[in-house]
């Protein structure tokens, strides 16, 4: 087996774990609420704080991982969530639980980043879009799988206990990555020499021009500010299945546990089939010699997808019809990753973990935006429809951002950009 193959089945293995810890506050919102005595606009909070801390760690924790690393930074941050993770059992009231959660996601932050990074040594370009559909897949197979065994797990041991058994998890994840992985092909001591060859051949080179990047260049970027629209509109839809679908399909249809976690993560599967198809899509595309549309025609088709699930399930009453029409939702949402961190690791090159962390930042503000939307437009109006035709709304507004982005246009300044021709050359020579 390749040994690129193995580096995509720990970033696989890594988001998977990274959803699992990061639902297990929406699987745990009952017991922790009854017993800190927490209202639902309480746990809106807790629930919303954790993509604050996400968002505004973003892009340091690109920056580190372009400096530093991915192995390191990985490392560390794996390790470091999961403290944070055990500690949530912990927590004793209100402020408490608020202060851990937000450290929890300032943890989580470095994770994409680091793994874009590392995509960008280690993949060559044309399987891009197949392997960030693969890892992003890993984090929606986690949340889907985490909540029907949560809920049996915490059944069992308790809801303390099951954030300790997590944060255990993730503490082995990160020391066997340090283990394992080189921040660079070349330097890895099992890896034959034949691939390596063909990783550094066919991988996206390096700029020529100005190394790093710093803030002020990434702002003034268009790329940059069209990237982070539209992941704030996507991430609008998507941060909904992680928090308060869960919740939302038990109580609107007066579900059991195991019922309501049973329809909870279909949507979630959903999500991982939109980023494997998608993925596949943006590399299919994209062996044609069209890099532009390889990235923008999936994604647009995913956020029309989201749009007609959104608007569909506000008009169903019955569980059924509205866990299909949130699945198409999630599926929509989810078609929108590949093509968007791929943009990212596009224009990025070697500052691809701090771009890719720039865009997430903005992405975590519509999460955290979401997490607060929904119980306040539930307890103002009564009913769920106005956030549902809210990220319909964003969704249609995410189609029409992605018209106006170019992968082929990197980041940096005086960035040369590569002719079709040479695309398709690249392309043949595979």
């Amino acid at each position: 087996m390749r040994g690129r193959y193995f580096l995509v089945a720990g970033t696989f293995l890594l988001t998977l774990l990274l959803y699992i810890d990061r639902i297990c506050i929406s699987v745990a919102k009952e017991p922790i609420a009854g017993a800190l005595h927490l209202s639902n606009a309480q746990m809106g909070w807790v629930m919303s704080v954790f993509a604050l801390g996400y968002a505004l760690f973003q892009t340091p924790s690109g920056m580190l991982a372009d400096r530093l690393g991915p192995r390191k930074v990985l490392t560390v941050i794996v390790a470091l969530w999961s403290f944070f993770t055990s500690l949530t059992a912990y927590a004793w009231n209100f402020v408490s639980l608020l202060i851990i959660r937000l450290l929890f996601g300032a943890g989580e932050a470095g994770a994409f980043p680091g793994v874009s990074r590392a995509v960008f040594s280690w993949i060559p370009l044309g399987e891009r879009g197949l392997v960030t559909g693969i890892n992003f897949s890993g984090s929606r197979i986690g949340a889907a799988f985490a909540l029907p065994f949560l809920s049996i797990l915490m059944a069992g041991i308790g809801w303390k206990h099951t954030f300790l058994v997590l944060g255990i998890i993730g503490t082995l994840w990160a020391v066997l990555w340090y283990r394992l992985f080189r921040d660079k092909p070349e330097n890895h001591p099992y890896l034959k020499d034949d691939e390596k060859d063909y990783i550094v051949k066919y991988r996206q080179q390096p700029s020529s021009v100005k190394p790093k990047i710093s803030l002020a260049q990434m702002f003034a970027n268009r790329n940059m500010w069209l990237a982070m629209m539209q992941y704030f509109c996507s991430n609008f839809t998507f941060f909904f299945a992680l928090t308060w679908l869960y919740p939302h399909i038990k109580e609107q249809f007066q579900l059991d546990v195991v019922s309501a976690g049973f329809y909870a993560s279909l949507p979630l599967l959903a999500g991982a089939l939109g980023n494997w198809f998608s993925g596949w899509l943006v590399d299919r595309i994209y062996k044609k010699g069209h890099w532009r549309q390889s990235r923008a025609l999936p994604a647009v088709i995913g956020f029309s997808l989201a749009a007609v699930g959104l608007f569909g399930g506000v008009f169903t009453h019955e569980v059924g019809s509205a866990v299909l029409f949130l699945s198409l939702a999630i599926f929509g949402a989810d078609m929108t990753l590949p093509p968007s961190w791929s943009f990212c690791v596009d224009i990025g090159k070697e500052n691809s973990g701090a771009v890719s962390g720039n865009m997430n930042m903005a992405g975590n503000l519509g999460s955290f935006l979401t997490s607060l939307a929904f119980p306040y437009f539930l307890m103002w109006a009564g009913t769920a429809d106005v956030f549902f035709y809210t990220a319909g709304v964003l969704s249609i507004a995410g189609a029409i951002v992605w018209l106006g982005m170019r992968p082929e246009k990197g980041i940096e300044a005086g960035e040369p950009i590569p002719s079709i021709v040479t695309l398709r050359r690249m392309n043949l020579s595979q």
